[in-house]
């Protein structure tokens, strides 16, 4: 980005400042309002940021490992075991089931087009993203229950897409690899990046914890560090040939537990180091959609076909919420809350770096990225709009049909809403918390 591209960014982030408090019950999000104007720039040609895909997919990478990493901070491993049935549900079933039916859905669309790159669609359109989900987990009307499992979910289906999309383009680009040769690098990338994001993450916090307690470290020196770990997660789990965004949200979820008090009345050593870090999760997320929208989102809307855009649709709605259906049968969960579990999947930043990485691997290979790219920036686009649009409202009124439900003198039903320890939860930090008045 050029100079006067970098200041038009920063008038639009003071703007968005002045008015925040105002649309904050508005049908409007941090993402929509970016990714408006960056495409707005573009259209005007005000602003005209170069398409250097590199540079992008380094900008969405490194957004993602902080939004994952700081996000992780405020979920208590030790607490979370009580959590984690339908989390591990929406991963272990909902998430693969998504990719075999975003892979039907897309054979169907895309005929002339082989099967691993239809499969390859539907595994980068897969993972949740954690930024365009904020304003719903973070709604404290949403019972805990359904607030953590979408948080746990969007951190860690990112990383667990990864190796299978590296597969999926190995073969579109005609890397040949033996099948022992592929669980290798699969149980690689997964093992170092659970054992380096531990290892980066319960590293950093003992260490500041052991400074705080002798008032060896500057306030602003320890959030500079905190800053620091998701960005050495990332960068070296990638050195080791690990998932870094697994090693991101493991450091995180290590970081915000090794240093979190059972008798702490305030906000935790972790939450409190991670305070700036949250703030520059925001800043980085905004540059990344509005760079989306000034650059990518022209191209995708231009080359869009009636099939592009049913993918999009379906993606959003068929390929993720029968999925979530299926997954959560036996849970006693209610058909609004698995409709609204899976309406709140959105996609984003996740599919955009999985796209731009794309992009560079299959330069050799005439037209593949490119088009598989307009289907992951339209839909990106479609849900940014549409989850955006009913974040809010959709969770308020989820949210007070659940008060409903849990008032209705139904012992069982109150139980799994609240786990009869809401206050406990959100008093040590179980969930992110916005800090800020609007929403993300």
């Amino acid at each position: 980005m050029e100079a006067g591209e970098i200041a038009a960014l920063g008038i639009i982030v003071i703007a968005f400042a002045v008015v925040s408090m105002r649309i904050a019950r508005w049908p409007l999000t941090m993402p929509m309002i970016f990714v408006a104007a960056g495409a707005l720039g573009e259209a005007t040609e005000m602003v005209d940021i170069a398409p250097d895909h590199e540079a992008i997919a380094a900008l969405a990478e490194v957004t993602l490992a902080i939004i994952l990493f700081s996000d992780a901070v405020r979920i208590d491993i030790r607490r979370l075991r009580r959590y984690l049935a339908i989390p591990i549900r929406l991963l272990a079933i909902g998430l693969p089931l998504t990719i075999v039916v975003g892979t039907l859905i897309n054979s169907l669309l895309f005929p002339d087009l082989p099967l691993v790159q239809v499969a390859l669609i539907a595994a980068i359109l897969a993972p949740t993203d954690a930024a365009l989900g904020s304003a719903v987990v973070e709604d404290t009307s949403v019972p805990v229950r359904d607030r953590l499992a979408l948080n746990v979910e969007s951190g860690v289906n990112d990383g667990l897409v990864v190796p299978v999309v590296a597969v999926l383009t190995a073969a579109v680009i005609g890397e040949s690899r033996s099948t022992p040769e592929w669980i290798g690098f699969i149980a690689q990338q997964i093992g170092w990046g659970v054992v380096f994001g531990a290892i980066v993450g319960g590293g950093a916090i003992v260490a500041l914890r052991w400074s705080d307690d002798r008032g060896w470290a500057d306030a602003r020196f320890q959030q500079l560090a905190t800053f620091v770990v998701p960005i050495v997660a990332l960068f070296g789990a990638e050195a080791l040939s690990g998932n870094s965004f697994i090693a991101a949200f493991v450091a995180g979820l290590v970081f915000g537990s090794f240093g979190a008090r059972p008798d702490e009345e305030t906000p935790t050593l972790p939450v409190r180091l991670g305070a700036f870090t949250e703030d520059a999760a925001q800043l980085f997320g905004l540059a990344a959609f509005f760079v989306f929208g000034n650059v990518l989102l022209a191209d995708a809307i231009t080359d869009a076909t009636w099939a592009i855009v049913a993918c999009a649709v379906l993606s959003l709605t068929v390929a993720r919420m029968g999925p979530v259906w299926v997954a959560l049968i036996g849970t006693g969960l209610r058909a609004r809350t698995r409709l609204f579990l899976g309406w709140f999947g959105p996609r984003g930043l996740a599919s955009i770096v999985f796209g731009l990485l794309l992009l560079e691997d299959t330069v050799a290979v005439a037209d593949v990225g490119e088009q598989v790219f307009g289907v992951i920036a339209l839909t990106v686009a479609a849900s940014v709009l549409l989850h955006g649009a009913t974040a809010s409202s959709g969770a308020r009124r989820y949210g007070r049909w659940a008060e409903e439900v849990i008032e209705s003198g139904d012992h069982a039903e109150r139980r799994s809403m609240t786990m009869e320890d809401e206050l406990l939860a959100e008093k040590h930090h179980l969930l992110p918390k916005s800090r800020w008045s609007v929403r993300r």
